[in-house]
């Protein structure tokens, strides 16, 4: 992933905006330090800050087509750019090994059509300067980021990977949608992504009628295959890179399955007769001899406890750092500049993970697998277990993916680009996700309640991998209970964040909260405290349109409190 920014329609003088362009753009060189570019065309300019993963020696941004007409710059990897290449009908001289310049040429023979042909996780910006044409789009559920903005004085828009690059100017800003597109011809933002899924809430699926429908034996095992091969396929896709790389475990279910899943794919290593892609994991400098797994936690927690029993098991070559508390409440000023978001939960779980990534980075690292989306899709929060049905527990899931890009998508993305570290989620396939969202029925999901009656959350998940035969993990890891990972690095940690903002926020600046931030207003002395600090860095009333909050759903008697303890299904429940 990369870092982007763009401006078309400014009316200051090219030589000048170029320099202020140059600027913003420098505010997320920390996405990408490896090169810089910049590119004008009348009065539009396009910008790029490059973290080099594919195509290293040769995929220097803003892209060009062979006559410099169109203009492209993107932040993210085109697992498919292979295949794509070979379906272009027309002969084009390519300038570079990146992935992303087959899209200059998609563009060109299919327009917008293009978008529904990509396989990956990106945000892009291209220029057509042909047609004075410019078109945006974010990938399906937004694992990569990007703003749009919009400034009044000469009606130009803005494009970037971060808000701080537009809040300056720009007298709106929005979070750009996922799984859409923009295009300046018809000033219309359209939506590419939309499964059917999407649609079973308002047409009231799964039926409640079906509430206690179970699937035939057949139809178990060949659910499982599925889930099965689908994520490893997802794994398999997500190891292109011309650098070392590794993936992130801390030990619970999710992030450990990926891990597991990837070690099997560089030890099989016949990935390219199997996937047309580039995967040099093997030899070069793309990949160290053992995989390399990294964890982080406070002395004793229970991460890193798990995460070493992991590595151990899957024998790869395992970095376990430590923090304090003092050294995570020190950074969460930093963190809080880099997430654009005052969400209390995606703060508390940022932090550890910001600081993970910044060791990681330091051993030479660009690239980690990370296991974000499995409890969206499966029900895996702790607050599911209170779902009162399987209807609503499968609305909620769609509600969760829908949303992953204001919560575990931002926190992911954000919290590990700060130090030029890309995040890969193999969860947020596309394919995994329509076969877990469709093949698997909700009552499937449920906890404790519905036919199944299911003693732990994702057991479909767990049992698909539950291969005694041939195991992918520990039994006692496969089966662990879900622990947030803002709880699973050490309880303490969040408990710190409550106590040190009850001396950082007096009881008198809570009650007046309203005044200070009527909209949105914190209600806790925490969200108060991380809301101060959100507007000491973007003070702008711009900056809060694109901010969600997480909370857990209240209707269902959970706790407003986002922590998996603060939920009754927890083995170590407040």
């Amino acid at each position: 992933m990369c870092g982007i920014f763009a401006v078309f329609g400014f009316k200051e003088d090219p030589a000048v905006f170029r320099q202020t362009a140059t600027q913003l753009s420098k505010k997320v060189r920390h996405r990408g330090p490896d090169w810089s570019g910049v590119a004008i065309k009348g009065q539009n300019v396009l910008c790029h800050e490059r973290l080099a993963i594919v195509g290293v020696g040769s995929g220097a941004q803003p892209l060009t087509n062979e006559d410099g007409t169109v203009i492209l710059t993107v932040n993210g990897e085109i697992y498919n750019y292979i295949q794509l290449k070979k379906s272009l009908k027309g002969s084009y001289k390519f300038k570079t090994e990146s992935d992303c310049e087959v899209l200059l040429y998609l563009w060109e023979e299919l327009g917008t059509e293009m978008i529904h042909k990509l396989d990956g996780m990106f945000s892009f910006v291209l220029y057509d300067s042909r047609k004075d044409v410019y078109f945006a789009a974010r990938d399906h559920l937004g694992i990569t980021t990007l703003y749009q903005g919009f400034r009044s004085s000469d009606n130009s828009v803005w494009f970037g990977s971060e808000m701080k690059s537009l809040n300056e100017d720009c007298d709106r800003i929005i979070s750009f949608p996922p799984g859409h597109y923009y295009l300046s011809s018809s000033k219309e933002t359209v939506e590419y992504y939309h499964p059917k899924w999407y649609d079973d809430v308002k047409n009231g699926l799964p039926a409640l009628a079906d509430e206690d429908k179970v699937l035939s034996a057949e139809e178990e095992k060949e659910m499982y295959a599925s889930i099965r091969k689908s994520l490893e396929n997802a794994v398999a896709k997500r190891l292109m890179s011309e650098v070392p790389y590794g993936v992130l475990l801390s030990g619970g279910l999710d992030s450990s399955l990926i891990a597991s899943i990837a070690v099997r794919m560089r030890d099989r290593g016949d990935l390219n007769d199997d996937f047309d892609i580039k995967c040099k994991f093997s030899t070069g400098v793309s990949a160290w001899p053992t995989l390399h797994s990294f964890s982080i936690g406070l002395e004793g927690s229970p991460d890193l406890a798990a995460a070493l029993k992991v590595a151990k098991f899957l024998g790869t070559a395992h970095h376990g750092f430590t923090f304090t508390v003092q050294e995570g409440i020190d950074a969460v000023y930093d963190v809080i500049h880099h997430l654009e978001t005052y969400d209390v939960t995606t703060v508390r779980a940022s932090t550890p993970m910001y600081l993970l990534s910044r060791k990681i980075k330091a051993l030479g690292v660009k690239m980690v697998l990370s296991g974000e989306g499995s409890d969206e899709i499966y029900a895996g929060y702790l607050y599911f277990h209170n779902a009162p049905s399987a209807q609503e527990l499968h609305h909620e899931c769609i509600k969760r993916i829908q949303n992953l890009h204001t919560s575990d998508n931002l926190r992911a993305n954000k919290s590990t680009m700060a130090w030029g570290l890309e995040a890969r989620v193999p969860f947020l396939d596309k394919d995994f996700i329509d076969i877990s969202m469709t093949k698997v029925p909700a009552n499937h999901k449920l906890t404790h309640s519905g036919p199944y009656k299911h003693n732990m959350e994702k057991y479909v998940l767990r049992k698909a991998f539950d291969t005694p035969e041939n195991p992918y993990l520990p039994e006692e890891v496969l089966w662990r209970q879900k622990e947030q990972f803002s709880d699973g690095v050490g309880y303490s940690w969040i408990d710190t964040m409550k106590s040190h903002s009850e001396k950082a926020v007096l009881d008198a600046q809570l009650r007046d909260a309203h005044l200070r931030f009527p909209h949105d207003t914190p209600t806790t002395k925490e969200a108060y405290w991380i809301r101060d600090i959100f507007e000491q860095h973007f003070p702008q009333k711009a900056c809060l349109e694109s901010v969600v909050r997480w909370i857990p759903r209240k209707d269902w008697g959970c706790s407003e409190d986002p922590s998996g303890r603060a939920q009754k299904g927890h083995n170590a429940a407040y």
